[in-house]
């Protein structure tokens, strides 16, 4: 590279025909080529630079920014010599790369759980989400999804490392166009940064949301590890780790308790005008049914710690009692001797159960729980076909759990952990309510026309408008299944906590929606729900808007003391 000069340097050569390059047609193409090679660099590190890091957010307009990083960038390489250029040059490039990499990660975190993707602790979640669309759209679906993302990891930076680069040579040619083209540009950010300029809404013309970004998920890093020994206090700090078994659930000794995670059933569910009218339409109706039948039951609203997905961390937050909202949290939890829900049952006499259709490998959370015993995918006997993601409909895995765990009146009394997934995403292929006793071991469901609905077929209008339709019917069936088999098999010795575990993701909803899940105990017995009197709890399956909202962390320990001793009661003894 020669010095800074405004004549011929290193990039002569390929912006420029040679006095060989043939006919003067064919240097005029070359020409043309090097030009549009060119500006495609240009075009590809302004976007990284000023793309927003959420699809909401991609509009055109965001792109019409002043990027603070680039001006800076390439005032360091005009005053640099030739060699160290070319390596800052290239090492800008390829950050830059990881830094649109980054940014696609945020996009896919936003729309799936509407958070950012974050560096210290996510990454599990990548297997996760090949398993999903390997689950949902098939193998060869979930390979060409690797095999995109590997690209994209790989593919950018480089591609980006070498459009700085060249960049850099176009540069160092014309240095003093640069340099003027620099300050004026310079100036021009300090005017547009004072008045506070925008073309859209969070996107300043005068830009530096690269910089911003960078912070951000380097603070969130230093969070993460500062949040260790702040959760292990958390987690330590149990008011009924030291509590005598014989005190524990006393007034529900004898009662078969089904804590019942419906998928995605958020609040939007229930509120939601595209949503609400035929959900509420189930919900009240089988409050009817359930009501002829002797039930009663009481409604509030917990907040989730998950959006969109991320079930476990409902299970962890609602079962041990402290917020879980990460992997690292998740991952400690596993490690601790935590009090859970379950452990509690069992040690009150109580024979535990988990049963987790969608789970297909061992699955250390069940000791955790307090399971003695775990139903999964490979130990239910179903022997239907998938359904999209769910690989057993709702109403079988209900069926499952009451030949196995409820077939008679003289055994111990029971409580189990259930998740109906029938309801999870991407809601193009559910399950009709069949009649219990055609069940069986699922074939049933191998009869399409009589066992399957594609609630999307039909639909008119885009693909997130075919998406809310499939939710909602696959919500309608979940909900439908469970009261059901409460119709069905439902005894004074039943008590069930029925909840969402999450909303669904903001396709479904729409942005700023709550974190919000319906909750609901149903019992025969007055007795029970008595005990929650206290609570505030709306009448019924559904809950309305001026329903209590409590933190979904809290419930542990307010079911727990609810259903303890009370004064002036002695303890019973499990039958």
């Amino acid at each position: 590279m020669l010095p800074e000069t405004p004549h011929r340097s290193e990039a002569t050569v390929e912006e420029t025909p040679t006095a060989d390059a043939g006919p003067a047609g064919h240097g005029g193409r070359r020409r043309v080529a090097a030009w549009a090679i060119t500006a495609l660099a240009g075009l590809l590190v302004l976007v990284a630079l000023t793309a927003p890091n959420q699809l909401t957010r991609l509009t055109p307009a965001a792109f019409l920014r002043i990027p603070l990083e680039a001006l800076a960038t390439v005032a360091v390489l005009l005053v640099l010599p030739p060699w160290p250029r070319r390596v800052v040059a290239g090492l800008a490039g390829f950050t830059l790369g990881l830094l649109a990499v980054l940014k696609v990660a945020d996009m896919g975190f936003y729309g799936a759980f509407d958070r950012p993707f974050h560096l210290g602790v996510d990454w599990v979640l990548f297997d996760d989400a090949a398993g999903f669309v390997s689950d949902s759209f098939g193998r060869t679906a979930a390979i060409g999804a690797v095999v995109a993302a590997v690209l994209l990891v790989t593919a950018v930076p480089v591609l980006l490392a070498l459009s700085v680069l060249r960049l850099t040579r176009l540069v160092v040619r014309h240095d003093v166009t640069a340099r003027r083209s620099v300050a004026a540009l310079a100036v021009g950010w300090l005017v547009l940064a004072a008045l506070g300029v925008r073309i859209v809404p969070d996107a300043p013309v005068a830009d530096s949301s690269a910089t911003a970004l960078v912070y951000d998920h380097a603070r969130q890093v230093r969070a993460g590890l500062q949040d260790r020994k702040t959760f292990a206090a958390e987690l330590a700090d149990d008011a009924f780790g030291n509590t005598p078994a014989d005190q524990f659930l006393t007034a529900l000794r004898g009662k078969d308790v089904i804590v019942a995670f419906v998928e995605s059933y958020g609040r939007d569910a229930v509120e939601d005008p595209e949503f609400a009218p035929q959900v509420g339409a189930v919900l009240d109706d089988g409050d009817r049914r359930l009501r002829a039948a002797g039930f009663a039951s009481r409604s509030g609203f917990l907040t989730s710690p998950a959006m969109g997905g991320g079930s476990w961390l409902a299970h962890d937050t609602l079962l041990s009692g402290v917020w879980i909202d990460n992997e690292q949290r998740h991952r400690a939890l596993l490690a601790s001797d935590r009090l859970t829900l379950g452990t509690a049952f069992r040690r009150a006499g109580w024979r535990t159960v988990g049963v987790m259709p969608a789970i297909t490998q061992d699955w250390p959370e069940g000791a955790v729980f307090g399971h003695d015993r775990l139903y999964d995918n490979r130990n239910l006997g179903y022997r239907g076909p998938t359904f999209a993601y769910a690989p057993i409909p709702d109403q079988y895995t209900l069926s499952a759990f009451q030949r196995r765990e409820r077939p008679e009146a003289d055994r111990r009394p029971v409580m189990a952990e259930i998740a109906l997934v029938s309801s999870h995403s991407p809601w193009t292929t559910i399950p009709r309510l069949l009649d219990w006793d055609s069940l069986g071991n699922g074939r049933v469901y191998r009869d399409a026309t009589a066992a399957t609905e594609k609630p999307q077929q039909g639909v008119r209008g885009d693909a997130t408008t075919r998406a809310r339709a499939g939710y909602r019917r696959a919500i309608e069936y979940s909900l439908s299944s469970v009261i059901s088999y409460v119709e069905r098999y439902g005894d004074d010795d039943l008590v069930l906590v029925l909840l969402g575990d999450h909303q669904p993701t903001p396709l479904i909803t729409g942005e700023g929606a709550t974190r919000d899940v319906p909750i609901t105990i149903v019992s025969r017995d007055r007795a029970v729900l008595d005990r929650i009197a206290g609570w505030g709890w709306q009448e019924g399956l559904r809950p309305g808007p001026q329903a209590p909202v409590w933190r979904m962390d809290t419930f542990r320990n307010r079911f727990l003391t609810a259903f303890g001793p009370h004064p002036g009661t002695a303890p019973g003894r499990p039958r």
